[in-house]
């Protein structure tokens, strides 16, 4: 979890694939899909680090013993 609060609140795909682990190509095609909030700038898609932080710690709510 602290690794994600120390991300800024948007990244572009390339750069939060390489933060997450995940492979380029897995990232792209989920965000195609929906499945991770993006922002669109100019002809570049970001990835929205900070609603993904806020959805990280509601999920973590839910959970709590």
């Amino acid at each position: 979890m602290d690794a994600i609060a120390t991300l800024p609140p948007v990244m572009t795909r390339e750069a939060f694939a390489n933060a997450t682990g995940l492979p380029l190509g897995v990232l792209i095609k989920q965000s195609e899909r929906g499945y991770w909030p993006t922002v669109k700038i100019g002809k570049r898609i970001f990835i929205n680090v900070e609603v993904v932080r806020i959805k990280a710690a509601e999920r973590a709510a839910e959970f709590a013993l």
